[in-house]
């Protein structure tokens, strides 16, 4: 548990957390429940997460540790944090909504994440009616609180930094990102009453001959 790290009222950005999505469009490419936590540059929690980063870097490379953090520092695609600036919208040319000026953590899993009830216990294991009625509260924009743990990548795709989602839980409203929810309600009226049909005509109490039975 040590290496888990407990990050509070913190900005929930890119979540798919209903149902895991691929990041990319490649065929068998596995799904994965994902967030981005938007957290101030000098959030204590945000300094707590990058001393982890370098402990699980040391323990895994060594004295090479720090070469490859350089690394993975200079290539945003490898590792799983950031400044809120590199993350730009192409079709703006620049920073999403909510990232500029802040930092940014970026974690997944395969499986779901534990999901935090208000009163801070989990949702039982295989209780996904009330996981799912957690997870669609949560939009980009809404502020969370939320556990994580960085770990090494070092594999056929490479070196790098990522993180897996441990646990979420809502911890309030805020501004959604985007254009949220379309609202028409103001383009409609009451519907006018509508009279009940008449009752359909009773055959009860005589028999009724098909015509092609009456010659």
């Amino acid at each position: 548990m040590s290496n888990i790290i407990f990050i509070s009222n913190a900005r929930l950005s890119f979540p798919s957390l209903v149902e895991p999505r691929s990041s990319v469009d490649t065929p068998g490419a596995k799904k994965k429940y994902s967030v981005d936590v938007i957290i101030k540059q000098d959030n204590p929690s945000f300094a707590q997460f990058m001393a982890e980063v370098q402990a699980v870097a040391v323990a895994k490379w060594g004295e090479h540790a720090n070469n490859v953090l350089s690394m993975i520092q200079n290539d945003r695609k490898l590792r799983c944090y950031g400044s809120g600036n590199e993350k730009i919208d192409k079709k703006t040319f620049k920073p999403y909504v909510g990232y500029e000026g802040m930092a940014y953590i970026s974690a997944n899993k395969e499986d779901p994440p534990q999901m935090i009830q208000a009163d801070g216990s989990a949702v039982a294991e295989g209780n996904t009616m009330a996981y799912q009625a957690l997870a669609r509260k949560m939009y980009g924009g809404c502020y969370v609180n939320i556990a994580v743990r960085p770990w090494t990548q070092d594999n056929t795709h490479g070196r790098g930094i990522r993180c897996d989602l441990i646990a979420v839980q809502f911890a309030g409203d805020g501004e959604a990102f985007g254009e949220g929810r379309a609202d028409a309600s103001s383009m409609f009226g009451q519907v006018a009453a509508v009279d009940a049909p008449a009752p359909a005509p009773s055959f009860t109490g005589f028999a009724v001959t098909p015509s092609f039975l009456s010659n």
